[in-house]
């Protein structure tokens, strides 16, 4: 399946047009529309660099280290996992857990995430103007205002509504417009490859603590305790932008990871993040573990074991609600930067990862350096 690059994106009443020029607004209806010169965010991805067209000024910033890059040796694999009891039997729970999506930053993305944090702190218009058009409309029914009277008052409070509702699109929405080369556009074809392959993985989860088993017969001979929540990765933008690619989401807790072609944008309820690939860290290593709930159809089963288990793997006869419980061959994938990221992923299906982190490697290598 071959990479799309849509030539126009619409927000409210415009439309941006993408051309050999750059960038164009138009507006109007179908038949007939005004448009103006290149403007918009614009970002051509090639042999020639990687351009950031901001579509307002913005402020000046404190300048940020770029993310290093290099080699990362994959940690040790750890001993078999299960699901957390709350018992005295495992040491405290250690978060994984990123920084605040705002401190993720490197110094190509600055531009960028301005806009974004600045667009994302401004307030809706439409419901305030909603609960005025209501307050207004019952007062006035209250008061025993004339049918025709009300009609018009209904009238123009969804007038009123819809035009604020397309002010709080163009007032919030930033638009990336992507224009890649021949040899872009293959490297991207690989990381929306291994993504759509984690999308299509029967279960995936965030982990988001860990701890350290003291007692490992009370948790099926596991060395390590994890606390999990189901995820996905989904096809989605991020909301209020406006792109002419598509793109992968994954929740990882607190935060969203949006995968663009030149960069992860992170989004919490404090702001936006992001992290060039040539700064992001994909460690994916196969692990055992416990599985006390449904087994994935996908998932690889490679033994068993019991709930109370002795030290020589047989279960205890002390314990009457003892059960055999199966254990899992999952894979994991741990994403990092230097710059604050630190997130786990688990997913069912052995060897669905490999491809998406041999793209972000690649995407590392070929990205060209961003020009100011």
């Amino acid at each position: 399946m071959g990479l799309y690059l849509r030539k126009s994106v619409s927000v409210g009443p415009l439309r941006f047009n993408l051309s050999k020029g750059g960038v164009g607004v138009s507006a109007g209806i179908k038949g007939f529309r005004v448009g103006t010169g290149p403007r918009g965010n614009y970002v051509h991805m090639g042999a020639d660099g990687i351009y950031y067209r901001a579509t307002v000024p913005s402020g000046s910033a404190r300048p940020r280290p770029a993310t290093p890059s290099g080699p990362v040796r994959p940690p040790s694999p750890p001993p078999i996992q299960q699901s957390p009891d709350i018992s005295h039997t495992h040491g405290p729970m250690v978060d994984i857990d990123s920084a605040d999506a705002t401190t993720i930053v490197d110094s190509s993305s600055q531009a960028l995430l301005d806009e974004l944090n600045e667009k994302k702190q401004k307030w809706r218009l439409w419901p305030g103007i909603a609960v005025l058009s209501a307050v207004v409309f019952l007062t006035a029914a209250a008061k025993g205002t004339p049918n025709w009277a009300l009609v018009v008052l209904a009238a123009l409070g969804a007038g009123g509504i819809v035009v604020a509702h397309l002010k709080d699109q163009l007032r919030k929405t930033v638009v990336l417009m992507y224009e890649l080369d021949h040899a872009m556009e293959q490297t991207l074809e690989a990381l929306q490859a291994g993504a759509s392959a984690l999308a299509s993985v029967s279960a995936a989860w965030h982990v988001a603590s860990h701890a350290k088993v003291f007692d490992q017969k009370y948790h099926a001979g596991a060395g390590t305790v994890v606390d999990r929540k189901r995820t996905q990765f989904i096809k989605a933008p991020p909301p209020f932008v406006q792109t002419n690619i598509q793109t992968f989401a994954v929740n990882v807790g607190a935060q969203t990871l949006h995968f663009f072609p030149d960069r992860v944008l992170i989004y919490d309820s404090n702001g936006v993040g992001a992290v060039s690939y040539k700064g992001l860290q994909v460690l994916v290593s196969s692990k055992q573990f416990v599985e006390q709930e449904a087994v994935p159809s996908d998932a690889k089963v490679i033994g068993r074991t019991w709930r109370y288990v002795n030290k020589n793997g047989g279960p205890d006869r002390r314990f009457k609600d003892n059960r055999e419980i199966p254990v899992c061959q999952y894979e994991e994938v741990a994403l990092r930067s230097d710059t604050g990221l630190n997130e786990l992923l688990q997913v069912s299906r052995l060897g669905s990862a490999a491809g998406f982190a041999s793209a972000i490697e690649r995407l590392s290598r070929v990205l060209p350096t961003e020009l100011p």
